[in-house]
């Protein structure tokens, strides 16, 4: 006895049109709240060029200082050949490595595609388009470069957590003593510097390089481990995702308000 199949066409709905009763408009909504205010005020800190150092603290927007006027910078002040009517900020020759990677990211995509494409906009609502055109074609086949760009980033965290150090020693103003100490600034960017190392150690992108680069983790014994740990980080990757968004943008903003003398910064040790 034979069976026979016949094709199932789902219905298509309208764009927002739902059979769910719940409010699935606030997950996208507070989603577009926050990275937009984060979009907004990391390009307006990124463009400014100015209080991104006070003392031994340095903004991780700012970091590693490649080329500025603070004495963090590793190469000196900027060319002479720099355009008078380009503006010039430290920021922008190293900020685009931590944005390409959390633009890139699996997770983030999945938030900002729902949030501000509406791709779609929640489960079982209706979206604003009538074909699935995937990753395959430009720019979206652009999002590849994830697992590249995930160890320029690795690099740029080993940099923060020098910058940790380096924040840990004080000079006197007055008499130029190098003493060792702990200010609130030191404990903000310390724990800026732990909760991305939970969010770039917990990558997708990562487990597949420290399995050993196989299908199949079995054969690659000497990175079990490793993949286990970083699973055990992947599990969370949302909440490692959005609580290093908030650090990081907190600790420029930390490092801005000190140096404008808004915020005192308080000596703990």
């Amino acid at each position: 006895m034979s069976a026979t199949t016949a094709p199932v066409r789902l219905p298509v709905r309208r764009f927002g049109e739902t059979a769910r009763s719940d409010r699935w408009w606030i997950q996208p909504l507070v989603v577009v709240l926050a990275l937009t205010t984060f979009l907004v005020y990391s390009g307006w800190a990124a463009l400014q060029g100015d209080h991104y150092t006070f003392g031994p603290y340095l903004s991780p927007f700012y970091s590693p200082e490649l080329l500025g006027t603070s004495p963090h910078n590793w190469f000196g002040p900027p060319p002479a050949s720099w355009p008078s009517w380009l503006p010039f900020s430290p920021a922008l020759l190293i900020l685009p490595i931590p944005a390409l990677f959390r633009l890139t990211c699996y997770y983030y995509r999945g938030a900002y595609y729902k949030a501000f494409w509406a791709d779609p906009p929640s489960c079982a609502v209706g979206e604003p388009r009538s074909r699935y055109r995937g990753e395959n074609s430009f720019p979206l086949v652009l999002q590849n470069i994830h697992r590249y760009v995930l160890f320029l980033s690795l690099a740029v965290l080993a940099v923060l957590f020098l910058d940790v150090w380096h924040a840990l020693w004080f000079t006197d103003p007055v008499t130029g003593a190098v003493s060792f100490g702990v200010g609130v600034g030191t404990i903000v960017l310390a724990a800026n510097c732990v909760l991305l190392s939970g969010y770039l150690l917990g990558c997708h992108s990562l487990r597949h390089v420290v399995g050993g680069c196989v299908d199949q983790v079995s054969r690659a014994p000497l990175g079990h481990r490793a993949y286990a740990c970083v699973s055990c980080l992947n599990r969370r990757h949302m909440l490692w995702a959005w609580c290093s968004l908030f650090t990081v943008g907190f600790s420029d903003l930390y490092v801005r308000m000190c140096s404008m003398g808004v915020w005192q910064d308080f000596r703990i040790l």
